[in-house]
């Protein structure tokens, strides 16, 4: 069997992802062999379920070409919402969880209304509503940080059969996506939105109700995934989720969803969350400076966007050249 250095490269680009992954586990491995150790690798499926859960709904955007750049203020926003439920009105945890994920839905119909039905562009939209969340979670606790009941972040550090909390969430969101987008008929209306809209509406799909639920998902995953990490934490200070939708859009890219629309994955986002806090973490057991993550994740989404565009071109090319044999 001979090696055909054409094929290997297909292969890599439609994987690029899993083929960093390995190599970051390598390395770090090598470099700090107590890196792979399983308490490790479990520190590292636990911090990455609030990203994860994130991706995961931005993945549904991106399918449709779309994208959303208020995850980060939802994170701050439901969860604080929820807080003061909890705290003010006594409800308990599982109401809290579900109060977090109605503020999610409420505030992902915001931005549906307005990219949807008002055809305003999703960049402008969500980077508008970006600030009007955290401006009025802001408003809501005058700038000082809210502490949350003690049995909430008894649930956040809680386990269930020995796997904890975050990782569960984790897991279920991964499947019930997957499902949604694999084996459902609003999955494949998702992807055929994404790859050509005109063509979708033409096959009598409702492209308006389909991007409006994909707004509404990204919106719940974001307001679950701050819920995750916050009653890990126990307290919610003003700059919370500041910045994360960058990490968000980074794991679903790199977990192979395309920026043009129709290519992604539920369990693409949870590997490009995890490949993100795996070197982040692989920094601190090589004793990397601590002020270079900052770099390392602006070079990881700079590969990221250089590896979805090598990818799109490549399918292109491969695409003509299976018409041009169809033809002949």
């Amino acid at each position: 069997m001979t090696f055909q250095p054409e094929r290997a490269m297909d292969f890599a680009v439609r994987h690029t992802t899993y083929v960093i992954f390995a190599a970051v586990l390598i390395w770090y491995g090598v470099q700090a062999p107590s890196f792979l150790m399983p308490e490790s690798l479990a520190n590292i499926a636990k911090q990455s379920s609030f990203i994860g859960i994130a991706a995961i709904g931005m993945t549904f955007v991106l399918l449709t070409g779309g994208i959303d750049l208020s995850v980060g203020s939802v994170m701050f926003l439901a969860p604080l919402i929820a807080g003061y439920a909890m705290r003010e009105l006594g409800v308990p945890v599982p109401v809290g969880f579900a109060v977090a994920l109605g503020a999610g839905l409420a505030m992902g119909l915001i931005n549906a209304v307005f990219i949807v039905w008002l055809r305003v562009i999703p960049f402008i939209v969500t980077l508008a509503t970006l600030f009007l969340f955290r401006g009025f979670g802001t408003w809501l606790t005058s700038s000082t940080a809210f502490d949350f009941k003690e049995d909430f972040r008894a649930f956040g550090l809680s386990s269930f059969a020995g796997i904890p909390i975050p990782i569960l969430i984790f897991a279920t969101v991964a499947l019930l996506a997957h499902v949604a987008l694999a084996h459902t008929t609003f999955g494949r209306q998702v992807y055929a939105l994404g790859n050509d809209r005109e063509a979708a509406r033409k096959a009598g799909v409702n492209v308006r109700l389909v991007e409006m639920k994909v707004y509404v998902i990204c919106s719940a995953c974001a307001a679950l995934a701050g819920f995750v990490l916050i009653a890990q934490i126990g307290r919610l200070d003003a700059g919370f989720g500041e910045g994360r939708e960058f990490d968000v859009i980074a794991a679903a890219v790199l977990g192979g969803a395309s920026l043009f629309g129709g290519v992604g994955s539920a369990f693409g986002a949870v590997v490009g969350a995890t490949l993100i806090q795996t070197v982040k973490l692989g920094l601190v057991f090589t004793g990397v400076n601590l002020y270079l993550q900052p770099m390392m994740q602006g070079a990881i989404i700079i590969v990221a966007v250089l590896a979805d565009g090598v990818r799109e071109k490549r399918m292109q090319a491969l695409q003509k050249r299976t018409i041009r044999s169809l033809s002949g």
